[in-house]
């Protein structure tokens, strides 16, 4: 296979130089040979009129699976060229869920023309899908799963897998349920070979199930599956009647969108699903700026209490010359703290029930480092400046400034939580904001305090 042999580029560029150079045949032999999603890659790259070109050079049995690793935009376009036999062919071959993601990217008219041409079995279920809120499970689950009866004996469980597993998802975990579909047990294919033939499914069967509901968050799905090393995991509804599952490729995919969006936020830039190169300027603006605005005005707020302390730092011009180094050390000791709080709440090891033991360990933690650049930023200025009244006040500036921005930064993401907001939203750019005003409230009250007592 040529990416065995060549990066992701280098195979892009050749598949590139076949269709240039009409070598169709041998592009058809190198698309087949290629993986799914690097045969999608390769159509990301090609002009409006290529894309369904090369799309119809994939056999039937692969086109639905590079069709569901295309973006949404890349999917419109081939299938506003497609006919609607074309289109329903393929629409077939897509597991529901894929199917599902497809539509909700697509405007209202394509909608209309896609659900005109799926079977009305396969309609409805689509309909029921949509129906789900856009981050439960109920959206992300696929209906391509392998039900199993207690009383089957091992053998005709295999005979069943044979009959319907090509048309399944994954046959790997296998669901037991009775006849109103009500979930009873889970089994694997593995135990499945290895028992004897004559051996009933519920000898083999885990009658203990790890379930989600199709109303669960699904970044809390993702989570288990996580957790629990699972290659999928069983949806049931309020009555306990298996109605999908969601397997460990959508719950990767959860993952990082969830990712993405915190990063996002943590940079202070509203969330977007777009790809960076995809996303015009305009939009690019519109996601940064608003943050931006609301920082920017808060900002203002070192400007005033520069202007309340003017006596202060007229007096004692030395003093400004610190104020980046202070500002800047305890916006990174704020970042640091709200990192590793989102990180640990996001992993599950940090809930609001732990305020306390974080205030703790932020203040311990705190002084230990606050005593030791304060210890530094002293000896500083006594080498450079000479001067010991400067030389405490930064001092003592920035030991309360580190133990200031560590709990800040410690406790604001848990006060989001408590309040129901994101707690990325309390990462670098919101808590410098903070700090910086606060340490230049401390620094100018330290130098007030000491320069009335000499």
């Amino acid at each position: 296979m040529i990416v065995e042999t060549m990066n992701q580029e280098q195979n892009i560029k050749y598949l590139t130089s076949l269709l240039r150079n009409q070598e169709y045949t041998k592009l058809i032999h190198e698309l087949r040979h290629d993986h799914e999603v690097d045969v999608a890659l390769f159509m990301e790259t090609l002009p409006d009129d290529e894309t369904a070109f090369v799309f119809r050079m994939l056999p039937k049995e692969m086109s639905a699976e590079v069709f569901a690793h295309l973006e949404s935009e890349t999917q419109l376009r081939v299938v506003e060229a497609f006919s609607d036999e074309e289109t329903t062919s393929m629409l077939n071959e897509l597991f529901i869920d894929d199917a599902v993601d497809f539509i909700e990217e697509m405007p209202a008219n394509m909608v209309n023309r896609i659900l005109r041409l799926v079977s009305p079995a396969k309609r409805q279920l689509i309909n029921r899908y949509l129906q789900y809120h856009e981050d439960s499970a109920g959206s992300i689950m696929t209906a391509e799963y392998t039900r199993l009866k207690k009383d089957m004996t091992v053998a005709e469980a295999i005979a069943h897998l044979r009959a319907v597993g090509e048309d399944r998802e994954t046959i790997y975990t296998l669901y037991v349920t009775d006849e109103q579909r009500r979930l009873e047990g889970v089994t694997s294919i593995r135990a499945l070979l290895l028992a004897k033939d004559e051996e009933r499914i519920e000898q083999i069967m885990q009658h203990d199930v790890i379930s989600a509901t199709t109303d669960t968050d699904r970044e809390e799905v993702a989570k288990l599956i996580q957790r629990y090393d699972f290659l999928s995991i069983p949806i049931v509804d309020q009555e306990n009647r298996l109605v999908g599952i969601v397997t460990v490729d959508d719950a990767v995919d959860v993952l990082q969108d969830e990712t993405t969006e915190d990063f996002r936020k943590m940079a202070a830039i509203s969330p977007s699903e777009k790809p960076y190169l995809k996303t015009s300027f305009l939009e690019l603006g519109k996601q940064r700026i608003t943050w931006l605005l609301i920082l920017m005005v808060s900002g203002m707020v070192n400007g005033i209490i520069l202007q309340k302390n003017e006596a202060a730092w007229t007096t004692m011009p030395l003093l400004v010359s610190f104020i980046p180094m202070l500002t800047d050390t305890g916006g990174n000791v704020g970042s640091q703290s709200s990192t590793l709080m989102i990180r640990g709440m996001t992993l599950g090891e940090i809930k609001i029930s732990d305020f306390f033991k974080v205030v703790m360990k932020e203040s311990a933690t705190s002084i230990l480092i606050g005593a030791v650049l304060g210890v530094f930023s002293f000896l500083r200025v006594m080498i450079f400046d000479k001067d010991i009244i400067a030389a405490t006040i930064l001092a003592l500036a920035m030991f309360v400034t580190i133990v200031m921005a560590a709990v800040i930064g410690g406790i604001l993401p848990l006060i989001a939580e408590k309040l129901k907001l994101d707690p990325a939203l309390m990462a670098a750019p919101l808590i410098t904001t903070i700090v910086d005003a606060a340490a230049l409230g401390i620094y100018f009250a330290i130098a007030a305090g000491l320069m009335s007592l000499v």
